[in-house]
């Protein structure tokens, strides 16, 4: 845990790099999938997802937020503008929920050649395991890492002999309470209600769908396993091998298949051999598309998902063992839903509290942590606190309010630059 009483440590405790991963679906003018090439290959940073019409935007490390979001308004501004030069214009799908689905027909499969095709054959796989709607599903992945400074400082007081090894448990620990208490993070930043009837029915063009839930993508329709995994945070090599057991019974095709809320990873190539070598750093995977915000995620929200973090690893380390292991995945998708006072959750304490009091009683710790903090840090508690007090000022319910009654057309229109305002922008 991270020593934040002391001085030198609490003056660091915001320090940090972020990496963000958007993942968006390309559309036509009519609100159908495009069903041309990737735009832009020669780009490294702009690639292909699950399926050739996903594009997903990886920014490369930054050292704060504001640096991270001008990252990916640069990347997003080249996409935007290459999508304007096809011989038919096209355009960025701004929700979690895709559009229009004539079939499974519209949802090509990355290709990939040469060294590169076993990616083709990896997502072959999870076509047919998933279903090609499910992975139509698209979000925002926060990569966080401690500062350097904040680290240093902080393992100067432990007395230990390797930096790696601190670093190690700090982030397993980490892992552990995010899969905890993560769910906050869903109930806050939910933002896909509606589903194109499509989705639901093949043909069913145009209809709209709501099924009481916030976040249909981090619900227990959206992005999980068919299986709750339990996990070894002792150690580097104890959690890949937690993993690698599954890979090995066959519930897992490859590490990368493990649809979890949270996800440690290495620093450079993304394997199972090099996490255990090293954690780098911290991914979370349960931000939806923010169709309110210009880039697709409010800035405000990434830090909180830092403030979180940062409170988390300051807590005592609390055994996590497979019962809270499965009913902390549980709380994640209870999270999504959508009226958050209707829905409980189990805390680890074994009280039940609905989704709203778990989400005020988690704020109101976090208020005592950062007493003292710049007065943004307790302007951001506020922002989210209202969240939770007045449903409306939900990304979720204020979607809803919008898009209904035309959920795709509205959509599109939307994804055009019709009608757009500046609610819900990201802060300068």
């Amino acid at each position: 845990m991270l020593h934040a009483n002391d001085p030198t440590v609490r003056a660091l405790l915001l320090q940090g790099e972020f990496g963000l991963e958007r993942e968006s679906l390309r559309v036509d003018r009519d609100g159908f999938f495009s069903q041309t090439p990737h735009p832009l290959p020669e780009e490294p940073n702009i690639v292909r997802d699950f399926c050739e019409n996903q594009t997903e935007i990886n920014t490369p490390v930054c050292a704060g937020i504001p640096q991270t979001l001008d990252s990916l308004a640069t990347y997003d501004r080249l996409l935007r503008e290459r999508l304007a030069r096809q011989p038919r214009p096209e355009y960025l799908w701004p929700f979690s929920s895709p559009p229009y689905i004539r079939g499974e027909e519209d949802i090509p499969i990355a290709r990939f050649s040469g060294p590169q095709a076993e990616k083709t054959a990896y997502r072959e796989y999870l076509s047919r395991r998933y279903g090609r709607y499910k992975m139509t599903f698209s979000g925002i992945h926060v990569n966080f890492s401690f500062g350097q400074e904040l680290l240093r400082a902080d393992f100067a007081l432990t007395g230990g002999d390797s930096f790696q090894e601190y670093k190690d448990r700090l982030y397993l620990d980490l892992a552990a309470k995010a899969a905890r208490t993560g769910w906050v993070l869903t109930a806050l930043t939910a933002a896909s209600p509606l589903l194109d009837s499509s989705f639901a029915e093949r043909g069913a063009l145009g209809g709209d769908v709501f099924m009481g839930l916030g976040s249909v993508r981090c619900s227990e329709l959206g992005y999980w396993n068919s299986f709750t995994p339990i996990l070894d945070y002792t150690s580097p090599r104890a959690y890949g091998a937690s993993i690698q057991r599954y890979v090995d019974g066959g519930l897992l095709r490859a590490a990368s298949e493990l649809y979890y809320p949270v996800r440690l990873k290495p620093k450079g190539e993304n394997t199972l051999e090099a996490l255990k070598r090293g954690i780098s750093h911290i991914e979370l995977r349960m931000f939806d598309l923010n169709p309110l915000a210009p880039l697709g995620v409010d800035g405000r929200d990434v830090a909180f998902a830092q403030l979180l973090l940062v409170w988390l690893a300051a807590a005592p380390e609390e055994p996590f063992p497979p019962a809270e292991q499965v009913q902390a995945a549980q709380n994640f998708k209870n999270a999504a839903h959508y009226d958050l006072r209707t829905v409980n959750l189990t805390a680890p304490d074994g009280g039940l509290y609905s989704i709203e009091q778990a989400g005020l009683r988690v704020l109101a710790r976090m208020r005592e942590f950062y007493a003292g903090f710049p007065p943004q840090v307790q302007q951001n508690l506020d922002f989210q606190e209202a969240k939770l007090l007045r449903p409306e000022t939900r990304y979720a319910w204020q979607v809803r309010s919008r898009f209904s009654g035309g959920f795709v057309q509205k959509g599109l229109a939307w994804a055009k630059g019709l009608g757009r305002d500046t609610v819900g922008a990201c802060p300068e």
